[in-house]
C-alpha cells in the first residue's frame, strides 16, 4: 500500500498499531511490516496465517476495521493483495 505524500508518518503509526494487535491473534504466525527503501510512502506486509479460517477471522477484527477507516483517506490508490505459497 502507498500513502499520499506528506502522510507517511501518520500511516506508519496506524500500521504499527495494526501489527501490534494482529500479532496477538491466535492464528497469526507472521505479520511483518516493511517500508520501501526507494519510496518511503510504500509499505508492504508479509503475513502468514495458520489457516484460511484464521485469516477470515482476522479480516473481521475491530482493529482491522479501525485501521481501514483511519488509513483510507490517506492512501494513494488501493491495496494490492497477493496470496502465495512458499516454494523454497
Amino acid at each position: 500500500m502507498k500513502c499520499k505524500p506528506g502522510n507517511t508518518t501518520e500511516l506508519k503509526g496506524y500500521l504499527q498499531q495494526l501489527v501490534a494487535a494482529s500479532t496477538q491473534e491466535e492464528a497469526c504466525l507472521q505479520y511483518e511490516l516493511y517500508q520501501s527503501t526507494e519510496d518511503d510512502t510504500q509499505f508492504i506486509f508479509h503475513e502468514t496465517w495458520a489457516s484460511q479460517e484464521g485469516l477470515d477471522v482476522h479480516n473481521q477484527q475491530p482493529h482491522l476495521k479501525t485501521f481501514i477507516a483511519q488509513a483510507s483517506p490517506i492512501l494513494d490508490g488501493g491495496v494490492t493483495i497477493y496470496k502465495t505459497d512458499r516454494v523454497a
